[in-house]
C-alpha cells in the first residue's frame, strides 16, 4: 500500500507516539553530564479523526510503527486503509484539541514540537520482574543474620495474628507479581531534538526496556527553575594559577 505524505505539523500539537532506544551520557553547554533516555519519536500518522456530531467528542488517533499487514485483523485494515497509512503498531487518542485541523493519513513529526528546555511527561509500562519477595517488592529489611536465624534473612516477618484475626488481611505487603505497570514520569526536560533522525533526548530514566513504547505529551505539571551552575571565586582563582603555570605551547 502506497504511504500518502501530507502536511508534517499542527500548531499546538504537544503530544507524540515513540519508541524507547536506550540510555546514553549527554554532555550540557555548561560542562555539565547527564544520564539521558533516546527516544525514537514519531513520524505519527493521523489514523482517526472524532469529533462530537460523529462520536460524542472532540479527539484524534495517532499511530506509530509499522507492521506486517498479515498480523492486522480486518477491522483495523480497513481503518488503516481509510486514513490510507501502512499497518500501525501503536495507537492513542488524544483529546482536548481542535479536530478540525487535522486530516486522515496527516504525518506528525517531534521537529518544532519540542525544543531543549521543554519539560514532558512519558507514560508508559515498567519492566516485568515475575514473583518477586517481599524484600524485592517492598524493600522489606530482611530479618536478623545472626542468632541461628539460617534461613530468615528475607522472609517477609509476621502476617496476622492467629488467634484474633485468624486471617490475613487485603492489602497486605506480600511477596507477589512486580511490575508490569502503568507509569509516568513527570516534568522531565528535554535535552535534544534531532528532527531529521526523530529522535528525541531527556534528561532522566523512561519505564519500560529497550524497544517499549511510550506517550510524550507536554508536562501538566508547573515550570521548574532552571538550575544555574556558577564556578565559586575559589575555584576560578585555582583554574587561573593553574593557567598560568602551565607551559607555553611550542611554535611551529
Amino acid at each position: 500500500m502506497a504511504q500518502e505524505t501530507k502536511q508534517t505539523q499542527t500548531p499546538g500539537l504537544k503530544v507524540i507516539l515513540a519508541k524507547k532506544v536506550g540510555m546514553t551520557q549527554f554532555f550540557s553547554a555548561d560542562g555539565l553530564a547527564h544520564g539521558a533516555t533516546v527516544l525514537k519519536a514519531g513520524p505519527c500518522y493521523v489514523t482517526q479523526v472524532k469529533t462530537k456530531q460523529t462520536d460524542g467528542y472532540d479527539a484524534i488517533q495517532l499511530g506509530f510503527d509499522q507492521r506486517k499487514p498479515k498480523n492486522v485483523d480486518k477491522a483495523s485494515m480497513g481503518r488503516f486503509e481509510k486514513a490510507k497509512t501502512q499497518p500501525l503498531t501503536y495507537l492513542r487518542e488524544v483529546r482536548d484539541i481542535d479536530p478540525a485541523a487535522f486530516a486522515l493519513g496527516m504525518q506528525v513529526d517531534v521537529g518544532g514540537m519540542f525544543v531543549p528546555g521543554d519539560y514532558i511527561d512519558v507514560h508508559g509500562t515498567s519492566k516485568g520482574k515475575g514473583f518477586a519477595g517481599g524484600v524485592k517488592r517492598w524493600n522489606f529489611r530482611g530479618g536478623p543474620a545472626t542468632h541461628g536465624q539460617s534461613d530468615r534473612h528475607r522472609a517477609p516477618g509476621s502476617l496476622a495474628g492467629r488467634r484474633s484475626l485468624g486471617r490475613v488481611l487485603p492489602g497486605k505487603k506480600m511477596a507477589g507479581h512486580l511490575g508490569v505497570e502503568s507509569v509516568t514520569m513527570q516534568k522531565i526536560e528535554v535535552l535534544k531534538v534531532d528532527p531529521e533522525q526523530h529522535l528525541l533526548y531527556i534528561n532522566g530514566p523512561v519505564p519500560g526496556p529497550a524497544g517499549a513504547y511510550v506517550y510524550v505529551e507536554s508536562t501538566v505539571k508547573r515550570r521548574k527553575k532552571k538550575l544555574v551552575v556558577e564556578i565559586s571565586h575559589k575555584a576560578k582563582k585555582k583554574l587561573a594559577a593553574k593557567a598560568a603555570s602551565a607551559p607555553a605551547a611550542a611554535k611551529k
